[in-house]
């Protein structure tokens, strides 16, 4: 089969699951849309063999036509620490961190333009089914603060380290910094723990979760040197960006603008 073919018979079989039916797009983009948004409302569970094997072989293909960036073709900005702007899910390091929720199951809101929706998308089914595995052998909530670690299925890197950051309403507090903070050590001793070489942080509780973009980036880098100096660990970090914005943020503070 070829790109439209899985495409269709992955939204054929998605639909049967949920005993749905609707009028398949004929145009590429609406395809897409479609076949994220069933990803993104499936609720865990196994799938067969042969949905497994169209949908790795479909976003294999889909990776290879978006482009992957290799951590080993960059330059650091300071020893064994690192500045990227673009789309995590196609980094090619040992892990990428998910901004994730309380629930660690991926957004199941339809084509939500937020980082969990986009990991859990490109990795596959599986990435959930894993999720959930972990969340019921723990049997409640995941709290601010922590971390997970599961494979990355069908994304370049080789593992996903999901945490949960502080939500903002209102005043920031020591209480939420403090959180933020966590959610970065948390995922560097757990990324060493695992044996990890390298790892990309997203702007973890900044966009949705509504944490200062400035202070949250000062608390990123800080965290990560102090983690770096007091453990000597030799891990790589990567600031991964998406909006020029935190771009502008991340240079200056690690002087790169200059």
């Amino acid at each position: 089969m070829d790109q439209e073919q899985k495409r269709k018979y992955l939204i054929k079989y998605l639909l049967a699951e949920q005993n749905a039916r609707a009028k398949i797009p004929d145009d590429e983009f609406s395809q897409k849309r479609l076949l994220r948004a069933l990803f993104n409302v499936r609720e865990p569970r196994a799938a067969s063999e042969e949905f497994l094997r169209e949908q790795d072989e479909y976003l294999e293909e889909e990776l290879r036509r978006k482009g992957i960036t290799d951590l080993a073709d960059l330059a650091p900005v300071q020893p064994d620490l690192y500045l990227w702007q673009g789309d995590i899910t196609t980094l090619r390091c040992d892990g990428i961190v998910n901004a994730a929720n309380s629930q660690m199951l991926g957004c199941f809101c339809p084509n939500h333009g937020c980082i969990d929706n986009a990991i859990h998308t490109f990795a596959g089914v599986g990435l959930r089914q894993e999720c959930a595995e972990l969340m019921r052998a723990q049997g409640h909530a995941e709290p601010a603060g922590g971390a997970k670690i599961t494979k990355a299925y069908n994304l370049p890197c080789k593992y996903v380290l999901h945490t949960v950051g502080p939500i903002v309403y209102g005043t920031l507090t020591e209480k939420h910094e403090r959180l933020l903070e966590s959610c970065y050590r948390s995922c560097l001793a757990l990324a060493d723990e695992n044996g990890l070489e390298s790892l990309a942080f997203c702007c973890i509780s900044t966009g949705e979760f509504h944490f200062p973009s400035e202070r949250a980036a000062e608390i990123a880098i800080q965290t990560v040197r102090a983690y770096k100096r007091e453990t000597n660990s030799k891990i790589k970090v990567i600031f991964n960006v998406f909006k020029e914005r935190d771009h502008e943020l991340y240079a200056r503070l690690l002087g790169a603008d200059r």
